[in-house]
């Protein structure tokens, strides 16, 4: 199935991207929350090159013809859970971002009625906005 050449270096290649993606969540350039998934995908892929026949086994197993035709399914698979993290993550910052803005144009309105008073009582934006903390 795979030569012990193309093994060896499949194994190292993913031992390099998990140590590189390591590396940025100990920097702090990646979140591990949304590394999670690439992190659980390498050690998937780390497993099935360590083993290939289980490979075969897994895909005996759900009625796929060939390993290969698993490999390809399981890529499918795999980029579509990368796609929907990715979905939930830009939708969540876009709401996020919508109230930011909000609670922004409320501080710059009330900072400007407060020019025009100059003798109105200062207001918390806590409770003034009602501001939750996340």
């Amino acid at each position: 199935m795979l030569t012990t050449k193309f093994q060896i270096i499949l194994i190292v290649g993913i031992i390099l991207l998990l140590l590189f993606i390591l590396n940025m969540i100990r920097k702090r350039k990646l979140e591990l929350k949304y590394s999670l998934v690439w992190l659980i995908v390498l050690v998937f892929l780390l497993v099935i090159a360590c083993m290939p026949e289980k490979l075969q086994e897994i895909a005996t197993a759900l009625g796929i013809y060939s390993p290969v035709n698993m490999i390809f399914f399981l890529g499918f698979v795999f980029s579509l859970v990368i796609i929907f993290v990715l979905t939930v993550t830009v939708s969540r910052l876009s709401a996020r971002i919508r109230r930011l803005a909000q609670i922004v144009a409320m501080m710059n309105r009330y900072m400007g009625e407060e020019e025009s008073d100059g003798e109105s009582e200062p207001v918390k934006a806590d409770d003034r906005y009602n501001i939750e903390a996340d």
